[in-house]
């Protein structure tokens, strides 16, 4: 069972249609983020039937997103909006196709001063899709920044 559906996953991220890259929030402990995606041919990122890799780097960023949105849900406020600051050894290994589903872990490594390190993995059908490692930039509200 899903810890946030697809009917309502933009309460927890920032990103709206067309780009909303998650379906659902599946697991969400301690520093471990998992989603779920599936690949429609409607997609803003999708070419020749297949999930183009700018796709494939937003669904684990989204990954990102989710964990800090789940969180912060919990006391009561708005998800924060994040930006890619860095992405470093991305690996992908191919390009899921229309109707395939991915399985997307995000681990945190590091928090420090609104960055946040994260390490991705992305799997389809059992087949690793995509790797890397991201740091991600949260935009402090207008009140901490007031």
């Amino acid at each position: 069972m899903s810890l946030v559906t697809i009917e309502n996953i933009t309460e927890y991220i920032p990103q709206r249609a067309p780009i909303v890259m998650i379906d659902t929030l599946e697991y969400c402990e301690g520093n471990v983020t998992t989603t779920s995606f599936q690949v429609r041919a409607d997609n803003i990122f999708v070419s020749n039937g297949e999930l183009q890799e700018p796709g494939i780097i937003e669904n684990i960023a989204q990954t990102a997103a989710a964990k800090a949105g789940y969180e912060i849900k919990k006391h009561g406020a708005e998800p924060m909006v994040g930006f890619i600051g860095a992405v470093k050894d991305l690996l992908i290994h191919c390009l899921p196709k229309v109707g395939e589903v991915l399985t997307t872990t995000v681990t945190i490594k590091m928090e420090v001063m609104g960055v946040t390190l994260v390490e991705g993995k992305t799997v389809c059908n059992g087949t690793e899709v995509a790797s890397c490692e991201m740091k991600i930039i949260l935009q402090k509200s207008e009140q901490e920044n007031a």
